[in-house]
């Protein structure tokens, strides 16, 4: 037994660290009853926004979500942290006794217009990251159901923006360092919606009794006006937020010309003083003054928010590109009926 081979000596700590290294995220499967419920919650409050907990587990890299429920909105009076931490624990409370799946997985919320790449969203990422390794959001959007589409995503934040969101340094040096753009900041995850047998086999039972002959269009707003116009409008204020955050940033580098500017005559006059030291037969002062406060470094601003705003931008151009690239498609394919030529 002394001879003993280097994959057989490992010790019980080594095999434990190598298990615990999980495959990367690839899909998170969802299930119908799931996504209903988040739609009916979603739908019934719009347009206000709402979130609830979603429950599942964690299996290699599939992230199955079985369960989920709504959290109750409050008036802004009302004691928020308190009142959500007991009725999370209650919910998963009587959960676990009727042997529903109670490990929670991450959350879901409800967006407006696609509008969701905000500061609140990563800071409610950091929170979850230091309970749940890997954790993931659903957003859904209601108004985009007008239009017959399921506008759902799955995301979670990129490891080397969580890494920087960390250490809150959000420099021009350090994003070329980690090369870090406005894409990398969130990953959405591809979702896919799975049944049960029994559910499958219901479905398909009702396709049979009730096969569908014609689309029924009286549901959908074809109308281009709201949503476009929303859409619109909602990018002109995200390049008026943009041009502010540039504003900023050519604020600092005015300053800090100004400030290198300072400097260099500040270090002339001093050279000159020091050459007349020199020649009296004294001391030269030093170059550098730290207690002056022009040699005090200017913070630069955070480009968190432009980053967020760019981001916010893009997911606003691709909903109008292809709400467009679909009104076009339906036009061509709609039958034209001309009118009949009148005899002269």
């Amino acid at each position: 037994m002394a001879n003993l081979t280097p994959t057989m000596a490992r010790s019980f700590l080594q095999v434990a660290a190598t298990e615990e290294v999980a495959p990367p995220l690839r899909v998170v499967q969802i299930e119908g009853l799931v996504v209903l419920k988040i739609i009916k919650h979603c739908k019934e409050f719009s347009p206000s926004l709402v979130t609830g907990q979603l429950l599942g587990l964690d299996v290699g890299s599939v992230l199955e979500i079985t369960n989920c429920f709504p959290f109750p909105i409050r008036e802004e009076d009302e004691e928020i942290e308190a009142d959500g931490a007991n009725y999370q624990l209650e919910m998963m409370r009587c959960l676990r006794e009727v042997n529903v799946d109670n490990n929670t997985v991450g959350w879901y919320q409800s967006m407006l217009f696609g509008c969701f790449q905000t500061v609140e969203l990563i800071e409610t990422f950091m929170n979850y990251q230091e309970n749940i390794k890997r954790c993931v959001c659903i957003i859904y959007d209601p108004s985009r159901a007008n239009q017959g589409a399921l506008a759902l995503k799955a995301l979670k934040l990129s490891d080397s923006f969580m890494d920087l969101y960390r250490n809150n340094n959000f420099t021009g040096e350090k994003l070329r360092e980690k090369n870090l753009s406005w894409v990398d900041i969130f990953e959405e995850i591809p979702i896919k919606v799975s049944n049960s047998a029994l559910i499958s086999a219901f479905m398909t039972e009702l396709e049979a009794d009730t096969p569908v002959t014609q689309c029924d269009y009286d549901r959908l707003q074809l109308s281009t006006s709201p949503y476009l116009e929303r859409n619109v409008e909602f990018l002109i204020e995200c390049m008026d937020d943009l041009s502010g955050e540039q504003q900023k940033f050519q604020y600092h580098y005015r300053n800090l010309s100004r400030q290198q500017a300072q400097q260099q005559a500040w270090l002339q006059k001093r050279r000159s003083e020091n050459m007349t030291r020199k020649a009296a037969g004294e001391e030269p002062l030093p170059e550098e003054d730290p207690s002056n406060a022009i040699f005090k470094p200017i913070p630069e601003p955070s480009r968190l928010g432009s980053f967020l705003i760019t981001n916010q931008m893009s997911n606003y151009c691709n909903q109008i590109n292809g709400y467009v690239t679909d009104l076009k498609d339906w036009l061509i394919s709609y039958p034209v009926v001309m009118p009949p030529l009148l005899e002269s």
